[in-house]
């Protein structure tokens, strides 16, 4: 399909993440992949933009599957890597923006922790197309690069929905696809259309610590509750039906309410 087409990828596990290359690989038939990621592990930052990172971009030699990469790794976050890709590496506005293949499902309420979903929404605020996929895994792959991840039907739905993306326009209020594949999928696995649940299916817990002067990271465990989890909603077509979620996202977060039944609300 190239046609001169021009794939800006990246992720928040950092580039040496398989997961990454998993991607990578996936898109190489679609067009020309340019591969602009985190030199470091960046789970959880969402869109940041902290004055910390230096923005240094060290050029990397990468050998996938007998075939030489040419990839970026950059002193930022995945929405800052997406700025230094579309500003200063590609030689132009990229057709379509790909973040991922994330070590761990981003659904539910928190998703704008999550820096694949925010490297995705920096891709669509220069206006440019944009995916975010996640696999399932347990907890203890989040921050990891294990091998012990099979990425291949994740990668087959990253090619099948850039696909869809290089090739014809979505609706005016969907910026982005977010695309959550569960634990035991196959290219086979239906997909399904979802809502963002309003459930927080990461729930923090408290620090164990003697007192406030110890380290006390806080920590989240996933909690699913049947009872309250919408049945059209990524966390429930992820976790309970497990079946592969793509979940439309848009940059404008406006509450859908009528504007003026508020104000007067507010003002009475």
């Amino acid at each position: 399909m190239s046609d001169n087409k021009l794939i800006l990828l990246t992720n928040d596990d950092g580039i040496d993440s398989p997961g990454l290359w998993a991607a990578a690989h996936a898109l190489a038939p679609l067009g020309a992949v340019t591969v602009v990621a985190p030199q470091a592990q960046c789970t959880s930052v969402g869109r940041s933009m902290p004055a910390t990172h230096t923005g240094v971009i060290e050029v990397r030699e990468f050998s996938l599957n007998g075939a030489r990469w040419i990839g970026y790794a950059a002193d930022a976050t995945p929405a800052l890597a997406v700025m230094h890709g579309m500003l200063e590496i590609l030689p132009r506005r990229p057709d379509l923006v790909v973040a991922g293949i994330n070590y761990g499902e981003n659904i539910g309420s928190a998703v704008t922790a999550s820096g694949t979903v925010g490297a995705a929404m920096e891709g669509a605020d220069f206006g440019v197309p944009a995916l975010a996929v996640s696999q399932e895994t347990g907890p203890e792959y989040y921050h990891s690069h294990s091998h012990a991840i099979d990425f291949a039907a994740a990668a087959h739905f990253t090619r099948f929905f850039a696909q869809k993306l290089l090739r014809q326009l979505l609706p005016a209020d969907v910026d982005v696809l977010k695309v959550d594949v569960p634990l035991g999928a196959t290219p086979a696995t239906p997909w399904r259309m979802t809502r963002l649940s309003r459930t927080r299916y990461y729930l923090p817990v408290k620090p164990q610590r003697a007192h406030l002067g110890e380290p006390g990271r806080i920590q989240a465990v996933n909690r699913l509750d049947p009872e309250r989890v919408e049945p059209d909603s990524d966390v429930n077509v992820v976790v309970a039906e497990k079946l592969v979620s793509v979940t439309p996202l848009s940059l404008d977060l406006t509450s859908r309410v009528s504007l003026a039944a508020l104000g007067s609300l507010l003002n009475g």
